[in-house]
This record gives C-alpha cells, sequence and structure tokens, in this order.
C-alpha cells in the first residue's frame, strides 16, 4: 500500500517554526539533523495520528512573498474532533497575534473550519 510519509516546508526560522507545531498542535520534534556542505538544517515534527512534517532551512534558499491564491501547496489542515476544539485553538492563537484568515465557520460543503495564518505566511487550516 502506499501512503504519503511525509510533508515538508522550507522556513527561514526553524526554531520559530518548531516551537509554533509543538505548542499549539501537540507536536513531537525528532532529532535535529544538519549537513555542514550545504548548510541544511532540518528536523522532522511526529503528530498524534503519525503524520509527520519536515522543517527545513539553507541559507542560500529564496523567499518571494507567498501568494495565497497560486497552484501548489496551500495549506496544512489539522483535525481537531470537535466544533469546540476548532473555536479554542482558533482563539488561543488569535490572542497569542496570529492572524485569522477565515472563520471558524461553516463551509460551502459543509465543514466547520478556520484559517490561520501560521509562521512565515503559511496557511494552517483547523477542521473539525
Amino acid at each position: 500500500m502506499i501512503r504519503i510519509d511525509h510533508t515538508a516546508m522550507y522556513v527561514r526560522d526553524l526554531e520559530a517554526t518548531r516551537q509554533f507545531f509543538v505548542r499549539f498542535f501537540g507536536a513531537v520534534c525528532g532529532e535535529p539533523y544538519h549537513n555542514p556542505r550545504t548548510g541544511l538544517r532540518s528536523c522532522f515534527l511526529r503528530f498524534g495520528d503519525g503524520a509527520r512534517l519536515e522543517i527545513m532551512h539553507r541559507p542560500d534558499m529564496t523567499d518571494p512573498r507567498k501568494e495565497p491564491l497560486r497552484s501548489g501547496y496551500i495549506h496544512l489542515a489539522f483535525g481537531t474532533g470537535s466544533r469546540e476544539a476548532v473555536d479554542r485553538l482558533t482563539g488561543e492563537l488569535r490572542e497569542n497575534g496570529y492572524r485569522i484568515v477565515s472563520g471558524p465557520r461553516i463551509t460551502g460543503d459543509g465543514c466547520y473550519e478556520s484559517c490561520v495564518e501560521g509562521p512565515e505566511e503559511n496557511l494552517i487550516e483547523i477542521t473539525e
């Protein structure tokens, strides 16, 4: 059976991004990796259901502004299990200065969700 093993994203501030996912989404951080030849630094974040996110940084990466309506990967979505949990986590992120892009709301297809701009303009969807 083929499955998605993990998702990866480049970030400017590896530590701030790690802290965001650990604090708000319960991630557990694996051992950091450093390749001295390329300057790559990375670590895997593991979430409660076994999903993994690799966050990476290289000193030579470029970083144009992220436009929300573009092709390619757009957001990470985290299921919370209830509408109350969506509301609670969205409120906590708002109180900590993160911009709420939408919601919490019921979408046109019947999902209850919010969307938050996380570290470095990366969109995080919080679902029921």
